[in-house]
């Protein structure tokens, strides 16, 4: 299970492309925990992975001046905001908890394992710590044995492109991306708000004719830089934050 993704949505750091791409670039960790007998429902891990970003993003050690992950997390959105999801079980999974880093556990409610989450200040792109760089990138996918229910109304929603395929990995780290795009366009309260409900928010596919309204609304949007899995300009998926639309 894999997944790295860009995109050229403006940052609040570095706006121009180029710069982007001369700056050092970095990458943000991010582990699932995949047991054999007991993995977790693809929705589940996709709406896990995004609240993942959102808590790394807003954690003290990531925003204040003195944390100790503020000069990588800045570094990181500076450049090209890339994020890898690897899977882990077992030695594997307790060997990457030994690292500093915030694990965030999913929501399940239909009798399958809750997802795991692990996400790691960013890295270089080329110095993965040892208890990362040899987990497994390829080779599993997570499904819905039912499909999940309709989002809570006036909730965050993060659409997903209902003509894209992409692993359960590639898909995981758009969400991030998606969840990433929104907290930057939020203001102040809107972002503490979020962040004091515990990050609520749904992963859904949109119907063809909602994501194409949804692509003109203004709501920001995920483009990948086509590095795994989809096209260079893909668009993957649409920010719908309540706090949004009412601008």
């Amino acid at each position: 299970m894999t997944s790295s993704g860009t995109h050229p949505e403006t940052s609040p750091f570095r706006t121009a492309e180029t710069d982007r791409d001369a700056a050092p670039q970095f990458v943000l960790p991010l582990v699932v925990r995949i047991e054999k007998a007991a993995p977790p429902t693809r929705t589940d891990a996709l709406e896990t992975a995004a609240r993942a970003v959102l808590v790394l993003l807003s954690d003290e050690r990531a925003t204040a001046a003195d944390g100790a992950w503020a000069e990588a997390v800045t570094a990181w959105q500076d450049a090209r905001i890339r994020k890898v999801v690897r899977r882990a079980r077992g030695a594997e999974w307790r060997r990457a908890g030994t690292l500093p880093g915030i694990m965030v556990t999913g929501r399940a409610t239909d009798g399958r394992a809750e997802a795991e989450v692990r996400v790691f200040p960013p890295v270089p792109l080329d110095g993965w710590p040892k208890e990362l760089v040899k987990l497994q990138v390829s080779g599993t996918d997570l499904d819905d044995p039912e499909p999940p229910a309709a989002p809570v109304p006036d909730e965050p929603v993060l659409w997903m492109n209902p003509h894209v395929d992409m692993s359960a990995g590639k898909a995981m780290a758009q969400a991030g991306h998606g969840a990433q795009l929104a907290w930057w366009r939020l203001d102040g309260p809107a972002r503490a708000a979020w962040r004091a409900a515990g990050f609520p928010l749904a992963v859904r596919t949109a119907s063809p004719a909602h994501w194409e309204t949804l692509t003109t609304s203004g709501l920001p949007v995920v483009r990948d830089a086509g590095f795994t899995e989809v096209a260079p300009g893909s668009c993957t998926v649409v920010a719908d934050h309540p706090a949004l639309r009412r601008r």
